[in-house]
């Protein structure tokens, strides 16, 4: 088990990789919250459909690409969407996004994570939703980001990614925000980094 991380904390991913990262894999995971005492009698509210996606940005903070349900891998293959989860149902990752660190374009100075409804369900609707970084060479997870506030909120930047030094550090986030698809997100996305 990796670094479990409050909101604005960071870790060093090559610290908790300490003979090598070149690839992980964000993954992003949640359930519907149960309403009371009925919802839960009833079994809750339906399906939640969240989606992961994640944007590049270069040094000056522009974004490069965006990968999310709708388009499943960058251009150069780097980056690529498990595809569209759209229930939440399951145990672990509802979604994920495998990076190529070592082999990712040398202008990707910033990689941002972020969740949004494009259904427009609010995160109140939401239970037990979570961030993480898995190392695929070892299966072990590095990092650990719990969501555990909710609102009516429609999007999250979840965490980010930051090349420091040749290595990557890892920073949850947890940073509530409006908009419906990844690139309503992207204003907020650059704010963070």
């Amino acid at each position: 088990m990796g670094v479990s991380l409050q909101k604005s904390q960071s870790v060093s991913l090559a610290k908790e990789a300490p003979h090598g990262l070149s690839q992980i894999t964000l993954g992003v995971g949640w359930d519907v919250a149960k309403g009371g005492f009925f919802g839960g009698l009833f079994g809750g509210g339906g399906d939640i459909d969240l989606d992961a996606s994640c944007l590049t940005f270069d040094a000056n903070k522009t974004v490069l690409e965006a990968v999310w349900f709708g388009k499943l891998t960058n251009a150069a293959g780097t980056i690529r969407h498990s595809g569209d989860n759209l229930t939440g149902e399951g145990e672990g990752d509802d979604e994920s996004i495998a990076i190529k660190l070592d082999q990712l374009d040398g202008k990707v100075e910033y990689i941002v994570l972020t969740v949004n409804s494009f259904r427009g369900q609010t995160f109140d609707k939401v239970a037990n939703a979570f961030g993480r970084v898995v190392d695929n060479k070892s299966g072990r997870e590095l990092a650990r980001f719990d969501i555990s506030d909710s609102g009516p909120h429609t999007g999250l930047i979840l965490a980010t990614l930051s090349r420091s030094g040749g290595q990557w550090d890892f920073k949850a986030i947890g940073e509530r925000t409006g908009g419906r698809t990844v690139h309503d997100l992207a204003p907020a996305a650059r704010a963070v980094i």
